[in-house]
């Protein structure tokens, strides 16, 4: 089998950038303003609604995963109180029921309006933070009384300036937005878990 002569360049340049994406004082920032909102979420016995498009969708999904069950109750000090958290995108028939009898654009904020409270998170996901939905999503939330928080890239979109917290990778890359933000669902699962460890 013969060497592809551009893939060790390629792999350096990709992961160079990688660490450049997340190098930076933009994310310890974002982070010390997401941590407290989701503590105080559990705190209250809030939920914490989670939604976005393609990739986004699967770290939607990927987050509540981590969090209902990494942080919190499985907590290496001890038991304690878990996280109350939903993927709007996992209800495939929910979804595409709203997406083909109302339209695309209100998948995320049809469900918010049956399911969320005032004091609830919304957590939107949008590496270019211009995804129709995932927009009438935030500002459903805010309507209501959420808490709102963005991941997104690409300078951040009509996003970063819709929500109350905003995390926006200095990228320009689909991959590397999407990279850093497994990283961040990846540190405040661990964060939380074990820097704050759940109590009851």
């Amino acid at each position: 089998m013969s060497e592809l002569p551009t893939l060790a360049p390629y792999l350096k340049r990709y992961v160079e950038e990688a660490k450049a994406a997340i190098d930076a004082p933009y994310l310890l920032q974002a982070v010390e303003r997401i941590a407290p909102v989701f503590l105080r979420a559990r705190a209250e016995d809030r939920t914490i609604f989670f939604f976005g498009n393609g990739g986004s969708a699967s770290t939607a999904s990927h987050f509540v995963t981590d969090i209902a069950k990494v942080a919190g109750g499985t907590s290496p000090r001890g038991p304690g109180k878990r996280f109350r958290c939903v993927s709007l995108n996992d209800n495939v028939p929910g979804l595409t029921a709203w997406a083909n009898d109302i339209g695309y654009a209100d998948v995320f904020s049809g469900p918010l309006k049956a399911l969320a409270e005032k004091g609830d998170v919304a957590v939107a996901i949008s590496g270019s933070g211009n995804s129709t939905n995932v927009l009438e999503g935030v500002r459903v939330a805010r309507a209501m009384g959420l808490s709102t928080v963005g991941l997104t890239g690409m300078g951040g979109g009509k996003l970063k300036d819709l929500v109350d917290v905003a995390l926006v990778v200095p990228s320009n890359s689909m991959q590397h937005t999407e990279d850093t933000h497994v990283i961040v669902l990846h540190l405040l699962t661990a964060f939380l878990r074990d820097e704050q460890p759940p109590r009851d």
